[in-house]
């Protein structure tokens, strides 16, 4: 894989690399669990987000049972202390082929980006649920760090406008994802290193599927929500944080 030219347009498109500070605290060995429990829900949320997208905007009642049964296992083992189950079968079972088709071709163009997102993002997170395992990483619940709400609140009230906004959020975040995998990557073991540099060309796809599907949608260029939207991510991400997550900003300490 030639990673500089992978992550040359993410850098591109992101408004600020990750500070040092946070780099340095990442790499502490004791911040691992913590780290890697934050990015194992941070894969589950993106394929909620995936899947609340289809189910707003395109899914029927059939279609939206069956994206709320692929995701539930999951939700209910992460939020609701449920068991853990065989995440590997229950990934099969996500197929753009099994959603109903539609007419439209960006309904159709969401419906097959967002449903390999989400087969992806589940696949993670059943990957980083392994490498907990095999550190002897209890899973325990944490709370969110404020990153996605953060966006959230930047995004318009009324539509098009909303669903734009979600989509530019939803690039920034995937974007913001690889590129943190390889900041983080050389400090890592061997085995995490390689499945962090594993990630990257998905994540980058995925940023790039949004934006796509926010220039589809949308009635002008959206170059300039584009910008805005990227300064209040950096500013998120450039600013004080007092939690210490996969997406947070510079950190209080380094302890």
């Amino acid at each position: 894989m030639n990673t500089s030219a992978l992550l040359e347009p993410v850098h591109q498109f992101l408004h600020c690399s990750t500070p040092d500070a946070w780099i340095q605290k990442a790499r502490l060995p004791e911040n691992l669990p913590l780290l890697l429990t934050d990015h194992m829900i941070c894969e589950l949320k993106a394929a909620q987000t995936a899947m609340l997208l289809i189910r707003k905007y395109v899914a029927d009642k059939s279609g939206s049972a069956m994206l709320l049964d692929w995701l539930r296992p999951y939700e209910t083992y992460a939020f609701y202390n449920g068991p853990e189950v065989d995440f590997v079968a229950l990934q099969k079972r996500v197929s753009k082929s099994e959603m109903p088709k539609t007419d439209d071709p960006w309904g159709q163009a969401l419906i097959d980006s967002m449903v390999l997102l989400i087969k992806e993002e589940l696949h993670h997170f059943w990957q980083v649920r392994e490498m907990m395992a095999a550190r002897d990483i209890p899973y325990v619940k944490i709370t969110a760090s404020r990153y996605a709400k953060g966006l959230l609140r930047a995004i318009r009230t009324h539509e098009p406008a909303m669903l734009i906004d979600k989509l530019i959020c939803g690039a920034y975040i995937e974007a913001r994802s690889c590129e943190r995998f390889a900041a983080l990557a050389p400090y890592l073991d061997d085995e995490l290193q390689k499945f962090y540099l594993s990630l990257l060309r998905s994540e980058a796809r995925h940023y790039q599927d949004y934006l796509s599907l926010a220039q589809q949608i949308s009635p002008e260029d959206i170059a300039p929500r584009v910008r805005y939207l990227g300064e209040v991510e950096a500013d998120l991400i450039r600013s004080p944080d007092p939690e210490f997550r996969f997406h947070s900003g510079i950190p209080d300490s380094l302890s």
